[in-house]
Protein backbone atom coordinates (compact mmCIF):
# COMPACT_ATOMS: atom_id res chain seq x y z
CA UNK A 1 0.00 0.00 0.00
CA UNK A 2 1.39 3.33 -1.05
CA UNK A 3 0.73 6.24 1.26
CA UNK A 4 1.04 9.62 -0.32
CA UNK A 5 2.57 12.12 2.04
CA UNK A 6 0.60 15.27 2.44
CA UNK A 7 2.46 18.24 1.05
CA UNK A 8 2.43 21.06 3.60
CA UNK A 9 0.49 24.04 2.44
CA UNK A 10 2.55 27.18 2.32
CA UNK A 11 1.03 30.51 3.04
CA UNK A 12 0.37 32.32 -0.11
CA UNK A 13 2.62 35.30 -0.66
CA UNK A 14 -0.23 37.51 -1.95
CA UNK A 15 -2.09 37.03 1.34
CA UNK A 16 0.98 37.95 3.37
CA UNK A 17 1.76 40.89 1.09
CA UNK A 18 -1.81 42.13 0.82
CA UNK A 19 -1.50 44.84 3.44
CA UNK A 20 1.92 45.93 2.22
CA UNK A 21 0.67 46.07 -1.36
CA UNK A 22 -2.30 48.23 -0.37
CA UNK A 23 -0.02 50.59 1.55
CA UNK A 24 2.45 50.79 -1.36
CA UNK A 25 -0.34 51.60 -3.84
CA UNK A 26 -1.75 54.32 -1.59
CA UNK A 27 1.74 55.66 -0.88
CA UNK A 28 2.59 55.86 -4.58
CA UNK A 29 -0.76 57.53 -5.39
CA UNK A 30 -0.27 60.02 -2.57
CA UNK A 31 3.28 60.78 -3.74
CA UNK A 32 2.07 61.53 -7.26
CA UNK A 33 -0.84 63.60 -5.95
CA UNK A 34 1.49 65.39 -3.55
CA UNK A 35 3.49 66.79 -6.44
CA UNK A 36 0.29 68.44 -7.66
CA UNK A 37 -0.69 69.72 -4.21
CA UNK A 38 2.66 70.42 -2.50
CA UNK A 39 1.05 72.55 0.21
CA UNK A 40 -0.72 69.44 1.49
CA UNK A 41 2.02 66.93 0.67
CA UNK A 42 2.12 63.18 0.12
CA UNK A 43 2.19 62.12 3.82
CA UNK A 44 -1.03 63.97 4.67
CA UNK A 45 -2.77 62.63 1.57
CA UNK A 46 -1.58 59.11 2.38
CA UNK A 47 -2.84 59.07 5.96
CA UNK A 48 -6.18 60.69 5.08
CA UNK A 49 -6.74 58.21 2.24
CA UNK A 50 -5.83 55.36 4.56
CA UNK A 51 -8.28 56.50 7.24
CA UNK A 52 -11.07 56.84 4.66
CA UNK A 53 -10.41 53.31 3.42
CA UNK A 54 -9.84 51.79 6.87
CA UNK A 55 -13.41 50.41 7.20
CA UNK A 56 -12.76 48.31 4.09
CA UNK A 57 -9.34 47.21 5.33
CA UNK A 58 -10.71 46.10 8.70
CA UNK A 59 -13.03 43.63 7.02
CA UNK A 60 -10.04 41.33 6.42
CA UNK A 61 -7.59 42.13 9.22
CA UNK A 62 -6.04 38.64 9.18
CA UNK A 63 -5.01 39.10 5.55
CA UNK A 64 -3.86 42.71 5.70
CA UNK A 65 -2.39 43.19 9.16
CA UNK A 66 0.97 41.41 8.59
CA UNK A 67 1.75 43.60 5.60
CA UNK A 68 0.47 46.76 7.30
CA UNK A 69 2.63 46.03 10.34
CA UNK A 70 5.64 45.62 8.03
CA UNK A 71 4.92 49.00 6.43
CA UNK A 72 4.43 50.74 9.79
CA UNK A 73 7.58 49.14 11.19
CA UNK A 74 10.45 48.17 8.92
CA UNK A 75 9.49 50.44 5.99
CA UNK A 76 9.21 53.47 8.28
CA UNK A 77 12.48 52.62 10.05
CA UNK A 78 14.29 52.30 6.72
CA UNK A 79 12.99 55.73 5.72
CA UNK A 80 14.65 57.20 8.81
CA UNK A 81 17.91 55.40 7.99
CA UNK A 82 17.90 56.72 4.42
CA UNK A 83 17.30 60.28 5.63
CA UNK A 84 20.73 60.11 7.25
CA UNK A 85 22.33 60.08 3.77
CA UNK A 86 22.03 63.87 3.53
CA UNK A 87 23.33 64.65 7.01
CA UNK A 88 26.78 64.75 8.55
CA UNK A 89 27.63 63.70 12.07
CA UNK A 90 28.43 67.35 12.84
CA UNK A 91 24.92 68.39 11.82
CA UNK A 92 23.41 65.56 13.85
CA UNK A 93 25.44 66.49 16.92
CA UNK A 94 24.67 70.19 16.56
CA UNK A 95 20.93 69.65 16.13
CA UNK A 96 20.79 67.11 18.95
CA UNK A 97 22.67 69.23 21.49
CA UNK A 98 20.89 72.40 20.45
CA UNK A 99 17.49 70.79 20.93
CA UNK A 100 18.14 69.49 24.45
CA UNK A 101 16.72 72.48 26.40
CA UNK A 102 13.52 72.49 24.35
CA UNK A 103 13.24 68.71 24.36
CA UNK A 104 13.77 68.32 28.10
CA UNK A 105 11.44 71.24 28.83
CA UNK A 106 8.60 69.81 26.76
CA UNK A 107 9.10 66.34 28.25
CA UNK A 108 9.03 67.68 31.81
CA UNK A 109 5.88 69.72 31.20
CA UNK A 110 4.16 66.79 29.52
CA UNK A 111 4.87 64.24 32.27
CA UNK A 112 3.94 66.70 35.02
CA UNK A 113 0.63 67.57 33.37
CA UNK A 114 -0.11 63.91 32.62
CA UNK A 115 0.20 63.15 36.34
CA UNK A 116 -1.66 66.20 37.71
CA UNK A 117 -4.30 66.91 35.06
CA UNK A 118 -4.89 63.21 34.40
CA UNK A 119 -5.59 62.61 38.08
CA UNK A 120 -7.92 65.62 38.23
CA UNK A 121 -9.82 64.33 35.19
CA UNK A 122 -10.16 60.92 36.80
CA UNK A 123 -8.10 59.11 34.17
CA UNK A 124 -6.71 55.87 35.68
CA UNK A 125 -3.04 55.93 36.69
CA UNK A 126 -1.73 53.47 34.12
CA UNK A 127 -3.71 55.09 31.31
CA UNK A 128 -2.47 58.59 32.11
CA UNK A 129 1.08 57.22 32.34
CA UNK A 130 0.79 55.67 28.89
CA UNK A 131 -0.69 58.82 27.35
CA UNK A 132 2.00 60.92 29.04
CA UNK A 133 4.97 58.91 27.79
CA UNK A 134 3.36 58.50 24.38
CA UNK A 135 2.89 62.25 23.99
CA UNK A 136 6.14 63.31 25.63
CA UNK A 137 8.55 60.79 24.11
CA UNK A 138 7.80 58.74 21.04
CA UNK A 139 4.18 57.73 20.67
CA UNK A 140 3.38 54.06 20.16
CA UNK A 141 6.99 52.96 20.75
CA UNK A 142 7.02 54.55 24.21
CA UNK A 143 3.66 53.01 25.04
CA UNK A 144 4.87 49.58 23.91
CA UNK A 145 8.05 49.88 26.00
CA UNK A 146 6.18 51.12 29.08
CA UNK A 147 3.34 48.58 28.99
CA UNK A 148 5.25 45.54 30.37
CA UNK A 149 7.01 47.65 32.99
CA UNK A 150 3.80 48.95 34.61
CA UNK A 151 1.81 45.87 33.54
CA UNK A 152 -0.90 47.97 31.94
CA UNK A 153 -4.20 46.37 30.98
CA UNK A 154 -4.94 45.78 27.31
CA UNK A 155 -7.86 48.22 27.37
CA UNK A 156 -5.60 50.99 28.71
CA UNK A 157 -3.05 50.26 25.98
CA UNK A 158 -5.74 50.38 23.29
CA UNK A 159 -7.14 53.67 24.63
CA UNK A 160 -3.67 55.22 24.83
CA UNK A 161 -2.76 54.09 21.31
CA UNK A 162 -6.04 55.46 19.93
CA UNK A 163 -5.55 58.80 21.68
CA UNK A 164 -1.95 59.15 20.52
CA UNK A 165 -2.89 58.25 16.96
CA UNK A 166 -5.65 60.86 16.83
CA UNK A 167 -3.26 63.66 17.75
CA UNK A 168 -0.59 62.31 15.40
CA UNK A 169 -3.02 62.87 12.55
CA UNK A 170 -4.03 66.24 13.98
CA UNK A 171 -0.37 67.30 14.15
CA UNK A 172 0.24 66.45 10.50
CA UNK A 173 -2.81 68.47 9.47
CA UNK A 174 -2.54 71.44 11.85
CA UNK A 175 1.14 72.16 12.53
CA UNK A 176 2.38 72.98 8.99
CA UNK A 177 -0.25 75.73 8.43
CA UNK A 178 0.43 77.02 11.95
CA UNK A 179 4.16 77.13 11.27
CA UNK A 180 3.63 79.10 8.08
CA UNK A 181 1.30 81.49 9.88
CA UNK A 182 3.99 82.08 12.53
CA UNK A 183 6.70 82.49 9.89
CA UNK A 184 8.90 79.75 11.32
CA UNK A 185 12.11 78.86 9.52
CA UNK A 186 12.66 75.29 8.38
CA UNK A 187 14.98 74.65 11.32
CA UNK A 188 12.53 76.13 13.84
CA UNK A 189 9.66 74.08 12.48
CA UNK A 190 11.84 70.97 12.49
CA UNK A 191 12.50 71.56 16.17
CA UNK A 192 8.77 72.06 16.77
CA UNK A 193 7.87 68.88 14.90
CA UNK A 194 10.65 66.88 16.55
CA UNK A 195 9.54 67.87 20.05
CA UNK A 196 5.75 68.27 19.70
CA UNK A 197 4.71 65.36 17.45
CA UNK A 198 4.48 61.82 18.74
CA UNK A 199 5.38 59.02 16.32
CA UNK A 200 8.35 59.21 13.97
CA UNK A 201 6.12 58.79 10.93
CA UNK A 202 4.06 61.83 11.88
CA UNK A 203 7.19 63.87 12.65
CA UNK A 204 8.58 63.23 9.18
CA UNK A 205 5.16 63.78 7.61
CA UNK A 206 4.62 67.14 9.31
CA UNK A 207 8.16 68.31 8.52
CA UNK A 208 7.92 67.13 4.92
CA UNK A 209 4.64 68.96 4.45
CA UNK A 210 6.28 72.14 5.78
CA UNK A 211 9.41 72.00 3.64
CA UNK A 212 12.39 69.78 2.89
CA UNK A 213 14.71 71.95 4.98
CA UNK A 214 12.64 71.03 8.04
CA UNK A 215 12.95 67.25 7.63
CA UNK A 216 16.59 66.83 8.68
CA UNK A 217 16.36 68.78 11.97
CA UNK A 218 13.01 67.16 12.77
CA UNK A 219 14.39 63.62 12.35
CA UNK A 220 17.50 64.31 14.44
CA UNK A 221 15.52 65.94 17.25
CA UNK A 222 12.97 63.11 17.21
CA UNK A 223 15.64 60.42 17.40
CA UNK A 224 17.36 62.17 20.30
CA UNK A 225 13.97 62.51 21.97
CA UNK A 226 13.36 58.78 21.46
CA UNK A 227 16.37 58.03 23.66
CA UNK A 228 14.53 59.65 26.58
CA UNK A 229 12.47 56.49 26.80
CA UNK A 230 15.44 54.76 28.43
CA UNK A 231 15.64 56.82 31.66
CA UNK A 232 11.85 57.22 31.88
CA UNK A 233 11.16 53.49 31.59
CA UNK A 234 13.98 52.68 34.03
CA UNK A 235 12.50 55.13 36.56
CA UNK A 236 9.09 53.51 36.15
CA UNK A 237 10.64 50.06 36.56
CA UNK A 238 12.51 51.13 39.68
CA UNK A 239 9.61 53.00 41.31
CA UNK A 240 7.02 50.31 40.66
CA UNK A 241 6.53 48.08 43.68
CA UNK A 242 5.84 45.21 41.32
CA UNK A 243 9.30 45.64 39.75
CA UNK A 244 11.21 46.90 42.80
CA UNK A 245 13.32 43.75 42.94
CA UNK A 246 14.57 44.14 39.35
CA UNK A 247 18.33 43.32 39.39
CA UNK A 248 20.80 45.90 38.09
CA UNK A 249 21.86 43.52 35.31
CA UNK A 250 18.24 43.27 34.15
CA UNK A 251 17.98 47.06 34.15
CA UNK A 252 21.08 47.27 31.97
CA UNK A 253 19.64 44.75 29.51
CA UNK A 254 16.36 46.66 29.51
CA UNK A 255 18.18 49.92 28.70
CA UNK A 256 20.11 48.29 25.85
CA UNK A 257 16.96 46.78 24.37
CA UNK A 258 15.30 50.19 24.23
CA UNK A 259 17.88 51.66 21.85
CA UNK A 260 16.24 51.36 18.41
CA UNK A 261 18.32 49.66 15.72
CA UNK A 262 17.38 52.27 13.15
CA UNK A 263 18.90 55.01 15.32
CA UNK A 264 22.25 53.19 15.17
CA UNK A 265 21.83 52.65 11.41
CA UNK A 266 20.89 56.31 10.91
CA UNK A 267 24.10 57.40 12.64
CA UNK A 268 26.10 54.90 10.57
CA UNK A 269 24.71 56.29 7.30
CA UNK A 270 25.40 59.85 8.48
CA UNK A 271 28.96 58.75 9.29
CA UNK A 272 29.38 57.35 5.77
CA UNK A 273 28.16 60.64 4.35
CA UNK A 274 30.53 62.55 6.63
CA UNK A 275 33.39 60.51 5.19
CA UNK A 276 32.31 61.38 1.63
CA UNK A 277 31.39 57.78 0.84
CA UNK A 278 27.85 58.53 -0.42
CA UNK A 279 27.82 60.25 -3.83
CA UNK A 280 25.54 63.24 -4.34
CA UNK A 281 23.41 61.32 -6.86
CA UNK A 282 22.90 58.50 -4.36
CA UNK A 283 21.98 61.01 -1.65
CA UNK A 284 19.22 62.40 -3.83
CA UNK A 285 17.87 58.93 -4.66
CA UNK A 286 17.93 57.77 -1.04
CA UNK A 287 16.17 60.95 0.04
CA UNK A 288 13.34 60.43 -2.46
CA UNK A 289 13.05 56.76 -1.48
CA UNK A 290 12.86 57.82 2.18
CA UNK A 291 10.00 60.23 1.45
CA UNK A 292 8.15 57.53 -0.52
CA UNK A 293 8.62 55.09 2.37
CA UNK A 294 7.16 57.68 4.75
CA UNK A 295 4.06 57.97 2.54
CA UNK A 296 3.74 54.17 2.48
CA UNK A 297 4.05 53.97 6.27
CA UNK A 298 1.48 56.73 6.75
CA UNK A 299 -0.92 54.96 4.39
CA UNK A 300 -0.53 51.81 6.52
CA UNK A 301 -1.19 53.82 9.67
CA UNK A 302 -4.37 55.18 8.14
CA UNK A 303 -5.52 51.76 6.94
CA UNK A 304 -4.95 50.36 10.46
CA UNK A 305 -7.13 52.97 12.12
CA UNK A 306 -9.94 51.58 14.25
CA UNK A 307 -12.44 54.42 14.19
CA UNK A 308 -14.75 52.51 16.54
CA UNK A 309 -11.92 52.19 19.08
CA UNK A 310 -11.41 55.95 18.98
CA UNK A 311 -15.08 56.42 19.80
CA UNK A 312 -14.90 53.86 22.62
CA UNK A 313 -11.92 55.63 24.17
CA UNK A 314 -14.31 58.15 25.66
CA UNK A 315 -13.91 61.85 26.29
CA UNK A 316 -11.55 61.98 29.28
CA UNK A 317 -8.49 60.24 27.79
CA UNK A 318 -8.96 62.24 24.58
CA UNK A 319 -9.26 65.47 26.58
CA UNK A 320 -6.05 64.62 28.46
CA UNK A 321 -4.33 63.87 25.15
CA UNK A 322 -5.50 67.20 23.72
CA UNK A 323 -4.24 69.13 26.77
CA UNK A 324 -0.85 67.40 26.67
CA UNK A 325 -0.50 67.87 22.92
CA UNK A 326 -1.34 71.56 23.12
CA UNK A 327 0.94 72.04 26.14
CA UNK A 328 3.91 70.34 24.46
CA UNK A 329 3.50 72.39 21.28
CA UNK A 330 3.11 75.65 23.20
CA UNK A 331 6.11 74.85 25.40
CA UNK A 332 8.25 74.05 22.38
CA UNK A 333 7.39 77.35 20.72
CA UNK A 334 7.79 79.29 23.94
CA UNK A 335 11.19 77.85 24.76
CA UNK A 336 12.39 78.45 21.22
CA UNK A 337 11.35 82.09 21.54
CA UNK A 338 13.02 82.51 24.95
CA UNK A 339 16.26 80.82 23.85
CA UNK A 340 16.53 82.59 20.49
Amino acid sequence: MIVLAEVPTRRRAPVQAGGLGAAVLLGLAATVAGTQVPVVGAPVLAVVAGVLLSPLARRRPEALEPGLSLAKGVVLQLSVVFLGARLSLGEVLSAGVGSLPVMLGTLGVCLLLAWSVGRRLGVPRDLRTLIGVGTGICGASAIAATTPVIRAKSNDVAYAMSTIFLFNVAAVLVLPPLGHALGLSGHAFGLLAGTAVNDTSSVVAAAGAYGQDAVGPAVVVKLVRTLMIIPVVLVLATSSRRRADLPEASKARLAASLVPWFLVAFLAVAALNTGGLIPAAAQAVLHQVALLFVAIALAAVGLSTDVAALRRAGARPLLLGLILWAAVGSTSLGLQYLLA
